[in-house]
């Protein structure tokens, strides 16, 4: 039977793809389960340690199917199954081509990046009359330098993966091809440190964010409702899918 999100074991790493070419890996209701129940195993694995998650070789992520949309979160991962989870082991994002929107957001809830030279990084919601929701609101500023994150955020922009490892967002830059490759290389390493050190790391890393994170979340549900109240988004998704520009309200 044909699934969107497929795992392997290497050894004590978990590899997780999101596998669903023809959209290019955009996140439905079967995704989002899928995915939530391949981080549900790692995590109640003992014998792993650490996970790579990564997509297809031409792209990583394009973020929420738009048509059938991203189904309902789930109770231990939240959004698309990880946005919103408690990492006790790390999870490693391996990026080959685009993460867009929501694709970019899953990548920031990893704990570490690996990005392919050919990767390119997005948020491109306010072109569609949206705003992130998945967590960019919050964590582009963490993840990010705050100017960098505003434009991101605000104009569409694109960053790519020499940029993103200038700035302290891809850990590591990988031949394309490679990411992965490079990826297991970074979990291996992790793989020789103590796991209860690593999750007793995770958890205190966390735990000085969990504040803001609160505060992150509100906000993000503000920004949501007030777009929701205005004409503009479905001018944008009007604009997209009949590929024109937006004719937007002057408010």
């Amino acid at each position: 039977m044909p699934t969107n999100v497929r795992s392997e074991i290497r050894d004590r790493v978990a590899i997780i793809r999101i596998e669903r070419p023809h959209k290019r890996n955009a996140v439905d209701a079967t995704t989002t389960a899928e995915l939530d129940a391949a981080l549900n195993a790692f995590e109640d694995d003992p014998r792993l340690r650490a996970a790579v998650l990564t997509g297809t070789d031409e792209v990583f992520c394009a973020g929420t199917d738009i048509v059938a949309g991203p189904g309902e979160p789930t109770e231990r991962g939240g959004p698309y199954g990880i946005i919103r989870r408690a990492h006790r082991k790390p999870v490693i994002a391996a990026v080959e081509g685009l993460a867009l929107g929501g694709g970019f957001e899953i990548a920031m809830a990893c704990d570490l990046v690996v990005a392919a030279e050919n990767a390119s990084f997005g948020l491109p919601e306010t072109l569609r009359g949206l705003v992130a929701n998945s967590g960019a609101l919050l964590r582009a500023m963490r993840c990010l330098p705050l100017n960098v994150a505003r434009e991101l955020l605000i104009t569409g922009s694109r960053l790519d993966a020499r940029r993103a490892h200038e700035i302290g967002f891809a850990n590591r830059v990988a031949e394309p091809g490679r990411a992965v490759a490079v990826a297991l290389e970074l979990a291996e390493s992790i793989c020789a440190s103590s796991p209860t050190a690593v999750q007793a790391t995770l958890q205190a890393l966390d735990e000085q964010w969990a504040a803001a994170e609160e505060a992150g979340w509100a906000a993000t549900d503000r920004a949501q409702a007030r777009i929701e109240a205005g004409p503009d988004v479905a001018e944008g998704l009007a604009a997209f899918a009949e590929k024109r520009p937006p004719e937007w309200t002057d408010r």
